[in-house]
């Protein structure tokens, strides 16, 4: 099993996330004993322009023209990270709430990769079709407050809805989040918050060994 870990802390030694997010790894690299992982930090990684040229190669390909010789090294760096995208089978996604959502880089990294004709296309009458499909997402998250179904702030949430549609979308549909929260109220919740999560984590990882294909 072929899983990318996508990070989107910029907190390389303290972050909760991550705390929870390794622990899932561990987990299923001791129970499942086929899994090969690749980290794309996306804050040590410098991903591709996508203004400039290659926004008019996105509009030129959206609209089925050939791309221009001088702009195809250019384009070729947002298919090389689409393709390392797409090689994976599973992607597990470290990502604390920032502003209700989802880290700039994050988001940054979805616009790189959201291409059509690569992980999505139309039909002919005009219906998005997926094609990243047969694939697993985990998305770990750690939250200030209490977004949950029943939390005060749960209206607030836009970063677990906005991380089902757009991977879903593509074709993404097994997903499952892990979100540790309330983690700003007072030390003892943030620690009660990190357990939970990470005994749910380390499940999650067992359960994902059990099913997954010899």
């Amino acid at each position: 099993m072929r899983v990318l870990h996508i990070i989107a802390s910029p907190r390389e030694h303290n972050s909760n996330t991550l705390r929870i997010a390794n622990s899932f790894l561990e987990t299923l690299r001791a129970t499942a004993g086929n899994v090969t992982v690749d980290v794309v930090d996306l804050y040590n990684h410098d991903l591709p322009a996508i203004a400039g040229t290659n926004i008019d190669v996105k509009y030129t390909l959206m609209i089925g023209q050939p791309i221009d010789k001088n702009h195809a090294e250019s384009w070729h760096q947002i298919e090389r990270l689409i393709e390392h995208f797409v090689a994976a089978d599973m992607y597990v996604i470290s990502c604390p709430m920032w502003n209700f959502s989802i880290p700039y880089a994050l988001k940054y990294y979805i616009d790189c990769i959201v291409q059509p004709g690569y992980v999505f296309k139309y039909d002919q009458d005009g219906r998005p079709v997926p094609l990243v499909l047969g694939k697993k997402m985990v998305c770990i998250t750690s939250r200030g407050g209490d977004y949950g179904p029943t939390g005060p702030l749960h209206a607030y949430d836009f970063q677990e809805p906005y991380l089902r549609a757009i991977f879903g979308f593509i074709g993404i549909t097994e997903n499952h989040f892990i979100n540790a929260q309330p983690m700003d109220i007072t030390p003892a919740l943030r620690e009660a918050a990190v357990e939970a999560a990470t005994l749910q984590a380390q499940s999650l990882a067992m359960h994902t060994a059990a099913v997954a294909p010899v």
